[in-house]
């Protein structure tokens, strides 16, 4: 490719999009991998590439002409993007009479028409994951048939929850893990972060530029992400008492690193890429946040009533995150354990891991990512975030006590 695309660290993804763009041998592409990954990134390299007016084909997108500048500002007429929305993060499917905008019949509504350019059209659904099966299904015919000139890209973080028919319609390109040296690079080129701290969130990262850029947007998020980190480590040692009375202080340093990634103006996507479900082939159906059990708070250590908290959905998301921050706390803990210190994600808490993971069972940190999966999936389920948290800080595991003789 002799264009210029942002994609960076994907280069089979980006070789393959291209190819599938200047042979033209489909019309829907499906972007998987985790999210934060540079999955719109790529739909949007390939926008761009299918709307670019230079000459040869070979140098598109060149991102200088008319067309290029109105996707890089996002104002191209031709291009439509469908993203989540609403306290549940839904792909809606809107209303049969008056479809409205970002939604499935909306953006069937607008693929109908003629272009406005002249040229071709691009829709874009981001986290498509995130649509019901009745929004897949009221989408199938024009996945099947979405009209002259029309390409299809749709991101998912997880291909199992879109419906058979979806993906076998789509032409399937996979997004890994980005090395952490191009995630430095991007932050650096975007004047996101300085060296060392773009070699930081580098590492956070896990491979997800998107996060990377989000933390770099948010440092009061990283300076959360730390707290939580050192809280978990802390309750290594705790006894059952004093581990749910942390629940609350965990919850609320995550609802606090959330409220800054969404000031910066950052996607959820791009928060948190807790799994949902793993059964192959599945469909989940994510219900709206609704209240939570009635005698949901009587058993949460010191809670409050739910009138005086903060809103269902909001403490649904700081559990999200808190899963994820948790996920990362314990893989490192694991991966110390089994002493890969090069794989330590966040060097600055290396000697808090070390010495927590002192008398700790072998593998314990490694079981319980188990443990993080499944409360991601309870999380999706609608169940109470409290609930959720307070099972995992007893599960969480515990340091062996030494007695005298020296046995654990």
């Amino acid at each position: 490719m002799t264009g210029t695309a942002r994609t960076r660290g994907q280069p089979a993804a980006l070789a393959a999009a291209t190819a599938a763009v200047r042979e033209g041998g489909s019309h829907a592409l499906l972007l998987v991998g985790p999210g934060g990954t540079g999955k719109t990134t790529l739909a949007l390299d390939v926008a761009a590439m299918l709307l670019c007016t230079a000459s040869p084909p070979d140098a598109r997108p060149c991102r200088s002409c008319r067309a290029c500048r109105m996707v890089e500002s996002g104002n191209h007429p031709d291009v439509h993007r469908l993203t989540p929305e609403g306290p549940g993060g839904q792909v809606r499917i809107g209303e049969r009479s008056s479809p409205e905008p970002n939604t499935i019949r909306g953006l069937v509504s607008a693929l109908a028409l003629l272009p406005v350019e002249g040229g071709a059209r691009v829709a874009i659904v981001e986290q498509a994951h995130r649509m019901n099966e009745d929004a897949q299904s009221a989408f199938l015919k024009t996945l099947e048939e979405p009209g002259p000139g029309v390409t299809i890209v749709l991101c998912a973080d997880e291909e199992e929850r879109l419906l058979p028919t979806i993906r076998s319609r789509c032409a399937r390109i996979r997004l890994g893990p980005v090395p952490v040296r191009d995630i430095e690079a991007i932050l650096e080129e975007r004047g996101a972060a300085d060296a060392p701290t773009a070699a930081r969130l580098g590492r956070i990262a896990g491979g997800r530029p998107g996060v990377a850029l989000a933390y770099a947007a948010a440092p009061e998020a990283v300076a959360a992400r730390a707290e939580i980190a050192r809280l978990l480590l802390d309750l290594l040692e705790a006894p059952r008492s004093r581990r749910l009375g942390a629940v609350a202080g965990l919850l609320g340093a995550a609802a606090d690193a959330a409220r800054s990634l969404a000031a910066a103006g950052v996607p959820a996507a791009a928060r948190s890429a807790g799994p949902a479900s793993r059964r192959k082939g599945a469909t989940v159906v994510t219900p709206e946040p609704g209240p939570p059990p009635e005698d949901a708070d009587s058993t949460v250590a010191g809670a409050e009533p739910a009138s005086k908290r903060a809103p269902v959905a909001e403490r649904r998301r700081a559990a999200v995150l808190l899963v994820e921050l948790w996920r990362d706390v314990a893989r490192d803990l694991a991966v110390v354990q089994l002493g890969d210190l090069q794989r330590v994600r966040d060097p600055g808490l290396l000697d808090d891991l070390s010495a927590a993971s002192a008398n700790l069972e072998p593998g314990a940190a490694a079981t319980f990512l188990d443990r993080l999966t499944r409360a991601g999936e309870l999380l999706e389920a609608n169940v109470s975030p409290e609930l959720v948290v307070d099972g995992l800080v007893l599960a969480w595991p515990r340091k062996r006590t030494l007695t005298r003789a020296g046995v654990a």
